[in-house]
Formats: C-alpha cells, sequence, structure tokens
C-alpha cells in the first residue's frame, strides 16, 4: 500500500502538512487542488545553497517546474535566480520580485520578442543554443546598444538513465551544440561586437537518481574549458544545469542535495569560476500534493476502479510518461485495502493516475492526496474537456492562503468571440 512521505504526516488521524489540516484546505479550497509546503520549498532550496560552501555561484530555480508567483516570490525573497525557458517565464520572475541579473535563459526557441525583453531587463546570461541564435541576440543587443552575457550550451553526449523524453543530452536529441564543435561556436560568437562569451553551459536531462551522469559531464565541460582559455576566451562562469530526481517511489532513493553540490563544488575548485545550477523537481516536487475526492467505486469483470475529481487534464505526468505518484487516504487508515486504477474524469482512456495500485479502502466521498506534485503539476494543466484549472494553495507559517483560485466556466470562455465574422 501507499506510503506517506515528506511533508505529511497524520495527526489525529487525518493527514496534515506542515500541522495543517490537508482536509480542513479541501473544504473550503474545494478539489481538484494543489496545496504546496513553504517550508520544504525552502529546505530544499537552503541544500544546495549550504551545499556550495565558500564556492562563488547562483541557484537558478527552473520556473518550469512549477511557476506560480507566490512560489517565485518565496525564492526571490531568499535570494535565488531563476533558470527561465520564455518570455512568459521572464515577465512572472520579475513580476515575482525576481533579480534580472541573476535570470538564465534556456532553450531552443527564444524568439526575436522573448530575447529583446530579456536584454532590456538585464538578464544576466544567455544560455545559446545556435550560431543562428548567436547572431540574433548579437543584432537586437547592437540595436539597444548594449552587451549580451551568453554561454553556448554543449551537448557532452552523456547517457541520462532517465525517460526518454526528458533526457536531453545525447546527440540525438534537439538541445545544445556538439560539445566536438564548440570552439567553433565560440570562435563564431568572438566575430560578434555585442556578446561577450563568458560561460559555458550543459543540461542531460531530468530526474537523475544517479548523479554520476552529471559529473561526467561536468568533466567534459571543464576540460572544454580548459581549451577555451588557452585560446584566449575569458570563460568567467559555468552552468551545469539541473535534473537531480526525486523518490517517487517508495523503493527510490533520490540522491542527497548537499552530497550531489559538494561534489560539483570539488570538481571547480581552484577553476577560479562562478557556478551556476537550474535545480526545479528537487525544489518543488516533494513540496506539493494534489487533493482529490473519490466519486464513484466501479467495477468492471475482474477490474475495479476509483474514479477522482481529478483528471489528466489537472496531473498529465501518469499519461505522459507513465510516472508513479504515491496516493494516501486524507483519513487515516485503519485496516483493509483493495487493487484499482486510480482514474479521472476525462474522456480518455489514457486518463489514469495509477494502475494496479494497491490503495486503503476508498469510499466515494473520501478525499486522496496525490504526492510529490509540486513539480510539472500544475504547469502542465489543462482546460481539456472544458474543465476549469484547480485552485493552488500555499501552507507557511502554521496557515494557509489560496495563491491562485479556482478556475471558473468564464474563464474558460474569456478571450472567446462567439459573434458573427465581420462582412
Amino acid at each position: 500500500m501507499s506510503q506517506t512521505p515528506r511533508p505529511l504526516e497524520y495527526c489525529g488521524r487525518t493527514l496534515s502538512m506542515d500541522g495543517v489540516d490537508l482536509a480542513a484546505i479541501a473544504a473550503k479550497a474545494g478539489t481538484p487542488c494543489y496545496v504546496y509546503s513553504a517550508a520544504e520549498i525552502l529546505n530544499n532550496y537552503r541544500a544546495y545553497e549550504s551545499g556550495f560552501g565558500e564556492q562563488p555561484h547562483t541557484v537558478c530555480y527552473a520556473v518550469k517546474a512549477a511557476s506560480n508567483l507566490s512560489i517565485l516570490r518565496l525564492l526571490a525573497g531568499v535570494g535565488a535566480g531563476f533558470d527561465i525557458v520564455s518570455g512568459g517565464e521572464l515577465f512572472r520572475v520579475l513580476k515575482a520580485g525576481g533579480d534580472a541579473r541573476k535570470v538564465v535563459f534556456s532553450g531552443a526557441g527564444k524568439s526575436a520578442t522573448e530575447v529583446e525583453a530579456a536584454l532590456r531587463a538585464g538578464i544576466g546570461a544567455f544560455n545559446c543554443e545556435s550560431a543562428p541564435e548567436m547572431a540574433l541576440i548579437d543584432a537586437l543587443a547592437h540595436r539597444l546598444g548594449v552587451k549580451a552575457r551568453v554561454a553556448v550550451r554543449v551537448n557532452p553526449d552523456v547517457e541520462a538513465a532517465t525517460h526518454a523524453y526528458i533526457s536531453t543530452g545525447r546527440l540525438a536529441h534537439k538541445f545544445g551544440v556538439d560539445i566536438e564543435l564548440a570552439e567553433e561556436a565560440y570562435e563564431c560568437a568572438r566575430r560578434y561586437e555585442n556578446l561577450l562569451a563568458e560561460g559555458v553551459s550543459c543540461h542531460i536531462g531530468s530526474q537523475l537518481l544517479e548523479p554520476e551522469p552529471v559529473m561526467r559531464a561536468a568533466d567534459r565541460v571543464l576540460e572544454l574549458i580548459e581549451r577555451l582559455r588557452r585560446k584566449g576566451f575569458d570563460i568567467r562562469h559555468v552552468d551545469f544545469g539541473g535534473g537531480l530526481g526525486v523518490a517517487y517511489k517508495p523503493g527510490d532513493k533520490a540522491p542527497d542535495i548537499g552530497e550531489f553540490v559538494k561534489a560539483l563544488a570539488a570538481r571547480v575548485q581552484g577553476w577560479n569560476l562562478h557556478v551556476m545550477i537550474e535545480p526545479g523537481r528537487s525544489i518543488a516536487a516533494s513540496a506539493g500534493v494534489l487533493l482529490a475526492r473519490v466519486l464513484y467505486r466501479k467495477k468492471s469483470g475482474e477490474k475495479e476502479f476509483a474514479i477522482v475529481d481529478a483528471g489528466m487534464n489537472d496531473l498529465i505526468r501518469p499519461a505522459l510518461y507513465s510516472a508513479h505518484h504515491e496516493i494516501v487516504p486524507l483519513r487515516q487508515p485503519t485496516g483493509g485495502s483493495f487493487r484499482a486504477d486510480v482514474v479521472g474524469p476525462v474522456c480518455e482512456t489514457g486518463d489514469f493516475l495509477a494502475r494496479e495500485r494497491e490503495l486503503a479502502e476508498l469510499l466515494p466521498g473520501d478525499l486522496v492526496a496525490i504526492c510529490t506534485a509540486g513539480a510539472y503539476g500544475f504547469v502542465q494543466a489543462s482546460n481539456y474537456n472544458s474543465r476549469p484549472r484547480a485552485a493552488e494553495v500555499m501552507v507557511e507559517n502554521g496557515g494557509w492562503r489560496v495563491i491562485r483560485r479556482r478556475e471558473t466556466y468564464e474563464d474558460l470562455v474569456r478571450g472567446e468571440d462567439s459573434g458573427r465574422l465581420d462582412a
């Protein structure tokens, strides 16, 4: 049967997050509903910070993992940097009070509009993924009369033991420049008057439970930096990306954040480099749950289903990645279990949250928490089947508050025009 991961525990026979009763939140905020622990987010962030010790560094939270303004404001308040992959994420970071000088802009498809907005904001660096992208940044920087700090994102061709959709470090992937051709890319950057090629970047994938591939990639990047410096490039920073995994299943063993960071810091000791790292999942995932209510129990032959009010439009990870999330009742189990698929109301056979899962006994009306849902949960939610997106709640300092209200049916059609075409 499912186990209860941090930061959850049963208090007085009901599941709580940091001492706050989740059933009380569900009663007022409704379901489905995402709930985040501010304390867990900060604890995970601080594990990165403390691991670096005296090594100059910036921990750039990957906004794509969970982008609610309250989460970003919480991290900005303790000095975090931010890794963004779109103009919309830049807008969010600035809206939340983030320091533009601590922003790195990654991604293979930056548009001219996005690049210009980032240049005007004065971001810290662009992680460039192609020669045409460097040409675009140079042209826009020239027009604005500014210099753009850039790092070439190199592809170290290191295999990451993770799902194929979130592996990014092989030559067959769309990301980065082949590390064997990287020196040519830097020679190209040197010809542009408005680019400052001061960094090297890499990122090999996500949900990595073994740190060894990251260390191999780091070694290849440091070898490249040595060659670049011999050619006169003033390489001042290195960005090792993110990707550290979390324990979704009871048998998973996630890397210790502090030990991982200490190992990276040891590799760059004496290199006179400012180190950047881009964690997202390992900061936000364990901090969040998705609350849902059981609607029906249904049998079909030998198969049993627990139908809940949260579906693939709320949490697509099980359908998209065959991802595992522990599912626990908000009422402490007293014995008894059943095996079932946990499914939602979306009109798709692929709408499931768990398959053939041994669950504590559940009845219609019972509440459950879908665990470790703080990263890549709400950010991937949609309005498929015209379902309003869930509310988001933050638990902080012994209380809770709604940080995104539940969408209404009116929200679903906002911006649409049901009138006739103009003649």
